[in-house]
C-alpha cells in the first residue's frame, strides 16, 4: 500500500495521533498510547464499515508486555508501601522505620519510572510508507523530548530519582528545621511537581489536546488514577513543611493522609495499567 496522505493531530509541538489515508482506500489510525502501551493501530478497509486493530511485530509485543508488567507490578507494590508507612506514621509510633518503609517504596517508584521510560523508548514507531507499526531494535536511553510519551515518562522517572534524594536524606538523624526543609521537603516538592507535569502531559497523549474526561478510555482511567495520586502527594508535601521558628510540620494529619490517599492511587493505578498491555 502506497500513502496518499496523512494527517497529524496533538497538542503544541507534540503529535499524538495520525491518520493515514491509502491508494488503496484504507485508513490506519496511528494514536500515540495504544501504539506505546498496545502495540496497536486502527486500520479501516475501503467499504468496511468497523474499523479492526492491526497489532506490531510479535517481537515488539512480547517485549512490551513484559516491560508493562514489570512497571504495573514496581507501582503496585511501591504504592502499597507508602501506604503503609503513612498507615504506620499515622496510628504507629513513626519514627526510623516509617522512613525506611517509604525509602523500599521509593525503590519500587524508581524501577516503576525506568521500566515506564523504556517502554516509551522501545515502542513500536509509525511506518509512513504502509500504515503499520514498525519495530525499534532495543534500547536502554535516548533522547527525544519531541515525543510526548518519551518526555511524560522522563519526566515521571526523573521525579521519582528526586523522591529518592527526599526518602535517603528523611533517614537522616538530628537535622534542624531548616534543614529538613532543604534536604527533605524541597525534593519532595520538585518530585510531586515531576509527578503532576508528566500526568498532566499523560492526559494531553490520552486526550489528544486539552485534557477532558473520556471515561470509555481504559488509558484515560490509569492515567486519571495516577493524577489524582500526583494531587494528593503535592497537598501531603505542601503539609509537610517545617516551620523554621518551632520546628513543627504544617499539618501532621493532611501530610499522613495525602501520602496515603495518593498512595493507594498509585497501587491501584498500576494494577490498572497491568491490564493496560498488548
Amino acid at each position: 500500500m502506497s500513502r496518499i496522505e496523512r494527517v497529524a493531530e496533538g497538542a503544541g509541538p507534540f503529535t499524538t495521533r495520525l491518520t493515514w489515508h491509502l491508494s488503496n482506500g484504507d485508513t490506519a489510525v496511528w494514536e500515540s498510547r495504544p501504539a506505546r502501551k498496545r502495540c496497536l493501530l486502527t486500520v479501516r478497509a475501503a467499504g468496511a464499515s468497523e474499523p479492526r486493530s492491526r497489532k506490531a511485530d510479535r517481537v515488539s509485543v512480547h517485549r512490551l508486555r513484559r516491560l508493562n508488567g514489570i512497571a504495573a507490578g514496581a507501582f503496585a507494590v511501591g504504592g502499597g508501601l507508602f501506604a503503609y508507612g503513612a498507615a504506620v506514621a499515622q496510628f504507629g509510633t513513626g519514627g526510623a522505620t516509617v522512613a525506611w518503609i517509604y525509602f523500599v517504596g521509593g525503590l519500587f517508584f524508581n524501577v516503576g519510572g525506568y521500566v515506564s521510560l523504556l517502554q516509551a523508548v522501545n515502542a513500536p514507531h509509525q511506518d509512513d510508507g504502509i500504515g503499520a507499526l514498525a519495530a525499534r531494535r532495543w534500547r536502554w536511553w535516548s533522547y527525544e523530548p519531541g515525543r510526548i510519551d518519551w518526555l511524560s515518562t522522563f519526566l515521571l522517572f526523573a521525579g521519582t530519582l528526586v523522591f529518592g534524594i527526599n526518602l535517603l536524606s528523611s533517614l537522616l538523624q538530628g537535622l534542624s528545621a531548616q534543614q529538613v526543609d532543604k534536604l527533605v521537603w524541597a525534593p519532595d516538592m520538585i518530585g510531586c511537581t515531576l509527578f503532576l507535569l508528566s500526568g498532566h502531559l499523560a492526559l494531553v497523549e490520552v486526550c489528544h489536546g486539552r485534557p477532558g474526561i473520556r471515561p470509555r478510555d481504559f488509558g484515560w482511567w490509569v492515567v486519571s488514577v495516577n493524577q489524582l495520586g500526583s494531587v494528593l502527594f503535592l497537598a501531603a508535601a505542601l503539609a509537610d513543611f517545617t516551620r523554621p521558628a518551632t520546628g513543627s510540620v504544617v499539618n501532621v494529619g493532611i501530610a499522613n493522609w495525602g501520602t496515603l490517599t495518593g498512595a493507594l492511587c498509585f497501587s491501584a493505578g498500576g494494577m490498572l495499567q497491568y491490564f493496560e498491555r498488548p
